[in-house]
Parts: C-alpha cells; sequence; structure tokens
C-alpha cells in the first residue's frame, strides 16, 4: 500500500494548513501511539543558516500543536542527504514533510540519496509525503527551466502523473504568465500539466482521485481544456 501525498501551493506550517495536516496525521496509518513527523528545509538549503532554521522551527512548531512527535531534520546538501544517521530518522518517520524553497536544488540535492530513499520506504509503507511548492513540483515529471521562460525543463522524480505541477499559482505575477502558456503548450497528448492556488492542497493516493482541501483551487490543464476545482472537490490525473 503507498501512502497519501499532499502537494501544497503554499501555507506549510502555518494556521490555514491545519485542517490539512490534521487529515494528513490521521491517516498516516498509526495507531495506538503518536505520528513520527520529520520536517526538511532542504529547499532552502542554500538560503543560509537563518532560514533553514527558521523553517525547521516553524515545522517542529507547528506539528507539535497537533500532539506529534516532531523532528526537524538538517538536510541541506549533499553530504547531509547522504547521512546515514539523517536517513535512519526519516526511516521512522509517519509523516514526512519538505517545505519550500528552490526545486532544482531540492531535486539535486535529495537524487540517489540515502534520505531519498528512505523518503520512498515510508511512502511506499503506508506513510506521508508532504511536499510544498519546491516539495510539490519535485513530484512531476519535469520542472520548466524559468531562465528560458518556459520553453525547455528539467526531469525530476515524475511520481505523480503530471507533466508539471506548479504552486502559488493564483500569485504568479504578470511577467510569468507567458511561461505558463508555453510550458502548456509543451503538453504531448494526453498529459496534464497541474497548477496549486496559494493556501491550497491537494491530497490523495497514486490512481485514485484527488481532494482540494484549503482556501482556493487546483487547476488541471492539458494542451485543448483546462478545469477548475474547489475546496471539497475531488478529480484525477492522468497519465
Amino acid at each position: 500500500m503507498n501512502g497519501l501525498i499532499a502537494l501544497l501551493g503554499s501555507g506549510e506550517y502555518l494556521p490555514v494548513m491545519d485542517e490539512v495536516d490534521s487529515y494528513l496525521l490521521a491517516h498516516c496509518g498509526v495507531e495506538g501511539r503518536k505520528p513520527r513527523v520529520v520536517c526538511l528545509p532542504t529547499a532552502a538549503g542554500q538560503e543560509g543558516d537563518a532560514s533553514v532554521n527558521r523553517w525547521m522551527k516553524m515545522g517542529v512548531e507547528h506539528f507539535t500543536r497537533f500532539g506529534a512527535d516532531v523532528q526537524a531534520v538538517p538536510v541541506i546538501d549533499r553530504v547531509s542527504a547522504n547521512d546515514l544517521n539523517h536517513a535512519m530518522t526519516l526511516e521512522e518517520a509517519d509523516v514526512i514533510y519538505f517545505s519550500g524553497g528552490n526545486p532544482m536544488y531540492l531535486y539535486l540535492t535529495l537524487k540517489d540519496s540515502l534520505v531519498w530513499r528512505s523518503a520512498q520506504k515510508v511512502w511506499e509503507r503506508g506513510g506521508v509525503y508532504a511536499g510544498c511548492s519546491a516539495g510539490a513540483m519535485i513530484l512531476g515529471r519535469e520542472v520548466p527551466d524559468f531562465r528560458m521562460l518556459g520553453t525547455r525543463s528539467i526531469p525530476v522524480f515524475g511520481v505523480i502523473p503530471a507533466a508539471t505541477i506548479i504552486p502559488h499559482f493564483d500569485a504568479i505575477p504578470i511577467f510569468w504568465k507567458p511561461l505558463i502558456g508555453t510550458t502548456r503548450k509543451r503538453l504531448r497528448n494526453g498529459e496534464t500539466m497541474l497548477g496549486i492556488d496559494e493556501n491550497t492542497a491537494i491530497v490523495g493516493r497514486l490512481d485514485e482521485a484527488w481532494t482540494v482541501m484549503g482556501q482556493s483551487k487546483a487547476h488541471v490543464f492539458t494542451k485543448e481544456e483546462s478545469r477548475s476545482y474547489a475546496a471539497g472537490e475531488n478529480f484525477s490525473l492522468g497519465k
């Protein structure tokens, strides 16, 4: 059994995500003990100690409010991503939570690492993967190359059946709007592009329906059409 996946447009560790995180803790496969949560600031690894420490503190304080057994693990570069102690800590988790930052840095830091293998083991046995912004984007097939305005993309993990996952969708500045159109035009027949608004999450399992939670909407695009789904609504993602 594969566990739940939660993809957030923004809002990690904030009260706006309380409903989402309560749901994840209640459905992470734990009975008779506190859920174990591991928070990872990896996507902010290039931003310096102040940013990394802020994300770790926010994660611990947030999930402590829910009565979880929570730990923040400072996986911030390739060395720490291959630290055996960090990998062992992750492997014991019920919920693994990646906060936001740089999606390509996150992917390149985790790719083929001990920590990523442990994260996969948790999810494969029924634990939860939660990723906000960059943490959501790395589960698509590719990430747009923002320097090239979406005319090319960079392959990532490809766990979710969506070519591209775009967070902060309702807050994209006007000067980035052409990137969305270009990325959509590059879709192959049958492929989807997924947009997730700020303070919004989609929660589901592979090969099952996804549910929108939070304050706003999720948007599913193909080359020919698009549909938007409000909180409480379900939708499917094709290959």
